[in-house]
């Protein structure tokens, strides 16, 4: 075996004689043969783990999501099962065992169960023959740790050796020691463990007291957890860490404050021990000059350290270079950059021949070697050329994007601009000879970019140029100014918010995401190299989705924040609109329509009206426009919200129509209060005239008519008339009277203008027998019309007089108010039910 590239830990000379004697038998007589495993028995133990394997993630592929409603148990179920968890068996493993589909069973069930209606038909996603056996692997790293002790430290020295060469020839690394971690945070440990052992050989014997105060440099653009925790574990105070701020220009950590706070801490008696460089793992991507840095750590006999997505740009470098003479370590995510899953976090650096390395393994062969199984396979699978051809791909798609954010009227850019430096694009950079700091500069791993209303736009809502001026002007004497970021921070926080979440609807191949910049506020970045499960860059026509999609609303936010100064200054003059402060919305603002002298009388009475008044509002604004949306504002009330608009949009003609229509809402809220009103009233007008009629009634027929058993016998002897029942109610709304419904009962039918036609010939529509006007407060007393004999046209005779019963009746061909041309008011039939019989 070759010793070009080694990992650590090698258990030293024995071991690389152990090797060789495997490998390469010796022709002696004297040597003793090496017995060897059937490779039969080998390939059948292997196979049979990867089918089972395979099999198990096929159905854990195929997993369907289930519906919140069947997943959900109903309120009952959950109390129970609550009362079942608290049973102690429950805390104990089944007696009984159970088969492996049951418990693959309940692992989907786990795996399918969610609480919202967003999530995707199949949890997991889909796998692709390098991402399936990169998991396969997992499972044969487990069925190799049972091998011989000698046969697994071949196969683990021959895995991590094979892959420690493959990756620094593929970043240009030469001679490299690796290490294998499950993340970021036990690589920094380790990087910090190998700078105190390379600064400090007798670290073994005598621990940290042998460092005097130890002390990490950090830009302040990269997060400093991963070195906190690398402190905690080494019990190194935090105090160590000393974080640099940034270059004022580009973003980068200030070389000239490194070096001060290096000599204070001389000064101080400190040891200065570990740079980490920044080579595009910050959010805005941003790379270190790794010249600069160098000269720096050897000056002082320093550590540096490299981490970020800018160091996958090393593989598509095309001529041979030496990153090692600039660089003691760096750290490679390639599960990230290759999208593909549980592959390692590779570090590698210069080799330490340092005993006091493999003190802090539990095992020599295993630990951070074996499991390089899965980076193994994966390198074999997707071969060099492939895998340097997805990273530049990954480069050109954050160059192509940040042209495109760049020439957007109203985005600035916030991430490292590719060729700052240099002026050369990575196509430039890769075919020239090797150069580690123009290779990076030309790279840009991230593009971050905001809406910050930059715009040379005049505010108005006319496009051609005479109206642009005259709106200028206007505007100007109205004393108008664009809005501004710095003056809007969190309204501009809510417009990039608004267009991260469009672009990520509208372009779901990129992974956009909305982040929060320590100064800049809210932007949105994209990454191509934090790939997910299965994920690769976007195509070139997903690129010029993008850049439609990103085009057409960035419009609609410089028309928006165009036209909120004129909103707020209109709104601000009106007399019945009030501008709303609406925290969470990016529209252009929300107002209240509040008649003139509410605001005066806003109890709680007349806040309920209020907010029904403006509910109204906006439900009939929403028939006119989708524009308009309910919002609720910091005081609690209801208000109408304005979402985003175009250039074209009159800010004037809509607020005329929340006016307008605000003041017809409210004269049909007075007339059905008015109406309601009248209701009320007519119902008590009602009650009183039935109740009055109920005792005229008992009056006239005698009380003994209605006493138990008497009553019986007297109406036996002398019956009552038919036509003395009470008669009912019913509310003429037109003319505010109550009157009695005999002529209804008689008819069947309401009498209005358009029946009145329906009755006989010269007949005008009957007067009711009672009438009471509820115009005040207190109910008149009814108004009984009374009786006359009339002669009956054509017939010589009088109409005899109508016994004392029938007195109230009413001749039909008498008129009071109504004739046969006169249009009669429908009627309101009032219930029977509030007639007291006893």
């Amino acid at each position: 075996m070759s010793t070009a590239g080694r990992s650590d830990d090698d258990p030293g000379q024995s071991s690389a004689v152990e090797q060789s004697s495997v490998m390469a038998p010796d022709p002696g007589p004297s040597t003793p043969a090496v017995s060897e495993i059937a490779a039969s028995s080998i390939r059948s133990g292997l196979a049979e783990l990867e089918l089972r394997s395979s099999q198990v993630l096929q159905r854990l592929e195929n997993v369907k999501v289930s519906t919140p409603e069947l997943a959900r148990d109903s309120p009952e179920e959950e109390e129970q099962q609550q009362q079942q968890q608290a049973r102690p068996e429950d805390y104990l493993l089944p007696a009984e065992h159970r088969v492996p589909s049951d418990i693959l069973k309940s692992l989907e069930q786990l795996v399918s169960y969610t609480d919202s209606d967003d999530d995707p038909e199949f949890p997991l996603p889909a796998l692709d023959d390098v991402s399936h056996l990169a998991l396969i692997s997992h499972s044969i790293v487990a069925y190799l740790s049972h091998l011989d002790r000698q046969q697994l430290l071949r196969v683990t020295n021959s895995i991590s050796g094979d892959a420690t060469r493959w990756l620094g020839t593929l970043f240009h690394f030469g001679n490299p020691a690796s290490s294998f971690h499950a993340d970021n945070a036990d690589a920094v440990l380790r990087t910090v463990r190998l700078a105190i052992v390379a600064r400090c050989p007798g670290y073994l014997e005598g621990g940290i007291p042998a460092l005097a105060l130890p002390t990490f440099y950090i830009s302040e653009n990269t997060t400093p957890v991963r070195l906190q925790y690398a402190c905690r574990q080494l019990g190194i105070p935090l105090e160590a860490i000393k974080i640099i701020p940034e270059h004022s220009q580009n973003g980068t950590m200030d070389v000239t404050l490194l070096q001060k706070q290096i000599q204070l801490d001389v000064s101080n008696n400190r040891t200065p021990l570990l740079v980490v460089a920044d080579i595009g793992a910050s959010l805005c991507g941003y790379v270190d000059n790794l010249l600069r840095l160098r000269d720096v750590c050897k000056a002082h006999n320093m550590w540096l350290h490299a981490s970020g997505h800018g160091l996958a740009a090393l593989v598509c470098a095309q001529n041979q270079g030496h990153v090692e003479e600039v660089l003691h370590s760096m750290a490679l995510n390639l599960g990230s950059w290759l999208g593909v899953p549980s592959l390692p976090i590779v570090l590698l650096h210069r080799p330490l021949q340092n005993s006091a390395l493999s003190a802090f393994e539990s095992d020599p062969i295993l630990s951070r070697r074996l499991n390089a199984l899965s980076l193994w396979t994966s390198l074999q699978a997707l071969g060099r050329k492939a895998i340097a051809e997805r990273l530049h791909v990954a480069f050109q798609t954050c160059s192509i994007l940040f042209e495109i954010a760049s020439k957007c009227e109203g985005i600035r850019v916030l991430s490292h601009t590719p060729g700052a430096q240099t002026g050369a694009s990575l196509s430039d950079i890769i075919p020239s000879p090797f150069d580690v700091q123009a290779l990076f500069d030309a790279a840009a791993p991230v593009v971050a970019y905001q809406f910050d209303g930059s715009t040379t736009i005049p505010l108005g809502g006319s496009s051609s140029a005479a109206a642009a001026v005259a709106t200028a002007e206007r505007e100007t004497a109205d004393g108008l100014k664009p809005l501004e970021k710095v003056h809007n921070a969190s309204y501009f926080d809510r417009l990039n918010s608004w267009l991260g979440q469009i672009l990520q609807r509208d372009c779901p191949n990129f992974d956009f995401e909305v982040i929060e910049h320590p100064t800049h506020g809210s932007c949105i970045r994209y990454c191509p190299l934090e790939l997910g499960l299965g994920e690769q860059p976007p195509s070139s026509e997903n690129l010029e989705s993008f850049a439609q999609s990103l085009e057409a609303h960035v419009d609609i936010l410089r028309a928006t924040i165009k036209h909120k100064a004129r909103f707020i200054h209109l709104v601000e003059r009106s007399d019945v609109l009030r501008l709303v402060s609406l925290p969470e919305w990016a529209g252009m603002g929300g107002v209240r329509f509040v008649p003139e002298g509410w605001e005066a009388l806003l109890t709680d009475q007349a806040k309920t009206e209020l907010n029904k008044l403006n509910i109204d509002l906006v439900e009939a604004l929403k028939s006119t426009d989708n524009a308009f949306s309910l919002g609720e504002g910091t005081d609690g009330l209801i208000c109408v919200r304005f979402g985003m608009v175009t250039h074209e949009t009159e800010v004037e003609e809509l607020l005329d129509l929340v006016v307008t229509v605000g003041k017809s809402v409210q004269e049909n809220s007075r007339v059905l209060d008015t109406m309601s009103e009248i209701v009320k009233k007519g119902i008590e007008a009602v009650t009183a005239d039935l109740q009055r009629e109920s005792e005229e009634k008992l009056w006239q027929e005698g009380i003994l008519r209605h006493v138990p058993v008497v009553g019986r016998v007297f109406n036996w002897w002398s019956p009552p008339a038919k036509e003395t029942g009470i008669k009912g109610r019913s509310l003429n709304l037109t003319q505010g009277v109550v009157e009695s419904t005999e002529n209804i009962y008689k008819y069947h039918m309401q009498m209005t203008g358009a029946t009145a036609h329906q009755l006989p010939a010269n007949r005008s529509p009957p007067t009711p027998m009672v009438q009471t006007p509820i115009g005040t407060a207190t109910p008149a007393a009814p108004v009984f019309p009374t009786v006359e004999p009339v002669t009956v046209p054509g017939s010589g005779e009088e109409t005899p007089e109508q016994p004392a019963a029938t007195q109230n009746h009413v001749d039909h061909a008498r008129t009071v108010s109504q004739s046969s041309a006169s249009s009669v008011p429908e009627l309101v039939a009032a219930a029977n039910s509030a007639i007291n019989n006893n």
